[in-house]
């Protein structure tokens, strides 16, 4: 798995990496960032979860809390996407961590892929509850319907069944809508921020917007202000998620080995950047911070809104992030699919038969499609009695994700035959590498912690719990009888030419 010989078409290179192509490979560079930018999606990231950093933390966490996070992420993308030029296959992570590993290929392949699945089927949960709740306050203040936990969780059911329909009909449907996220984001954000700055008659004190420090977590400790700023940063982490997208998609783009790293960075950089920009507006225009952080609507920057700009402009705005959700929600359930389908590809799913199939109409892992919007409906089932059920998710969805985004990069550090493909950091790629993993080790044990005192039944982080189960059960899965039959990637090109398939390269 440590080939690089410069192939001279996407084919080729796929076909070194042991699979005939089967996707249909139509995503240009700017689709393959657009799905990766949608799913960060900083208006959707950083306004369901916005309330995560005004109870914990304040404007502070918020603001200074964003652009820290960001540039811890960015070296998390850079160290990421180094690898992925080497190695641009749909099967991603575990893909990576099986070429990597000197030892133990089936087991890290095994493992880092469980971390990648539960993450990418956490994070769908989180976005599309989170479009819920937001659509929920929209309904609210244009209907006046009563926010309820039934309500939010039947529109969150009617939004991720779209999800899976609009991803069923197929990769031009999904390259399109991905395009017009991206432009949807970046004039959403340009909007927003302009009539933010302008309509409010007062705005809140500049230094306030980035030192001031709240802690409503109900810890009273000392030093608790500043735990309340750490756990804030949940709210940052959470939204810089998914971009590994881009590389889940790299079997659908073309020049992936240039196009898929490209895309991993470009879409955290210029979240970083849109994404302040965003939130110094939204903070800054706070009205009564308490008021706001309690809404009855549920979604603290809809009030911030209303409050500022006025009822009208107010769900205008809370529109714009409304759609942007529905598309975030959207490029997440096509990289949560393609990754089910690689992982089923190489057999590591039960039931991996079924959800490898491809429909050869559409070029769409149609079955693997639904398998995540089950899951990720499962995974949102509690939030009909468990108020801390969105919070969860978001710690499940980093903690899941950034483990399995690091492993291929330690790795990729302990391995000095790793070959670097046309994308690479050069010099600059151990330091890079270091600091990454060092950040993903220190947020995988913060976001674990109680984040609300006391702790009750209502408001238990049950984050330790899921991600213990799906790593207990894959751990009792591969010793009773994994690690005899799991080999890690297996090569399609095989299995077919033994079937007497044809293994030509396909569009």
């Amino acid at each position: 798995m440590s080939v690089n010989p410069a192939p001279s078409t996407d084919e080729e290179r796929l076909a070194q990496l042991g699979y005939q192509q089967e996707l249909h490979r139509r995503l240009s560079g700017f689709s393959n960032f657009a799905v990766s930018f949608s799913i960060i999606s900083i208006l959707a990231g950083a306004i369901t979860s916005y309330v995560i950093a005004m109870n914990a933390g304040g404007p502070a966490a918020i603001t200074l809390g964003w652009l820290f996070v960001g540039g811890m992420v960015t070296f998390v993308a850079l160290a990421m996407a180094e690898v992925c030029s080497a190695y641009p296959t749909a099967g991603a992570l575990y893909w990576w961590a099986a070429a990597l590993a000197k030892r133990n290929k089936a087991a890290w392949a095994w493992f880092i892929g469980w971390f990648n699945f539960l993450g990418e089927v956490a994070v769908t949960a989180a976005i599309d509850f989170g479009a819920a709740i937001t659509t929920a306050a929209f309904l609210s203040l244009t209907f006046d319907l009563e926010v309820t936990k039934l309500g939010t969780f039947l529109i969150f059911l009617v939004i991720i069944v779209v999800h899976g329909l609009l991803n069923t009909f197929g990769v031009n449907l999904v390259r399109v809508l991905s395009d017009v996220s991206a432009w949807w984001h970046l004039i959403g954000v340009a909007v927003i921020v302009v009539l933010l700055a302008v309509l409010p008659d007062q705005h809140k004190p500049i230094s306030e917007v980035f030192f001031e420090v709240r802690n409503e977590t109900g810890f009273t400790f000392a030093g608790a202000g500043a735990f309340a700023v750490l756990l804030g940063l949940l709210m940052a982490q959470y939204t810089y998620t998914g971009y590994d997208a881009s590389a889940h998609v790299a079997e659908e783009t073309h020049d992936a080995a240039r196009a898929a790293p490209r895309g991993i960075v470009m879409s955290v950089v210029v979240s970083v950047i849109a994404g302040f920009i965003l939130l110094v507006a939204i903070t800054w225009s706070i009205q009564d911070y308490d008021a706001e952080r309690q809404t009855a609507l549920g979604l603290p920057p809809a009030q911030i809104f209303i409050d500022a700009v006025g009822h009208n402009t107010g769900t205008f705005l809370l529109f714009i992030c409304m759609v942007a959700q529905w598309f975030c929600g959207m490029a997440s359930v096509t990289a949560n699919s393609r990754m089910a389908y690689a992982f089923s590809r190489d057999g590591a799913l039960p039931g991996s038969s079924i959800w490898k199939k491809v429909n050869p109409r559409t070029g769409t892992p149609t079955n693997s499609i639904w398998l995540c919007v089950a899951c990720s409906t499962l995974l949102v089932l509690p939030s009909l009695w468990n108020n801390a059920a969105y919070l969860a998710a978001t710690s499940i969805a980093v903690i899941g994700l950034y483990i399995a985004y690091v492993g291929p990069v330690l790795l990729r550090r302990m391995n000095p035959e790793f070959q670097p493909g046309p994308w690479n950091l050069g010099r600059w790629s151990a330091p890079v590498g270091w600091i990454a993993i060092v950040w993903v080790g220190f947020i995988c044990v913060l976001f674990v912690l109680p984040a609300a005192s006391p702790i009750t039944a209502s408001n238990f982080n049950y984050t330790i719990v899921a991600v213990l189960v799906v790593v207990g059960a894959a751990t009792i899965w591969w010793f009773a009888g994994a690690r005899k039959w799991f080999t890690g990637p297996k090569s399609n090109l095989i299995e077919k030419a033994a079937q007497g398939e044809p293994t030509l390269p396909t569009e």
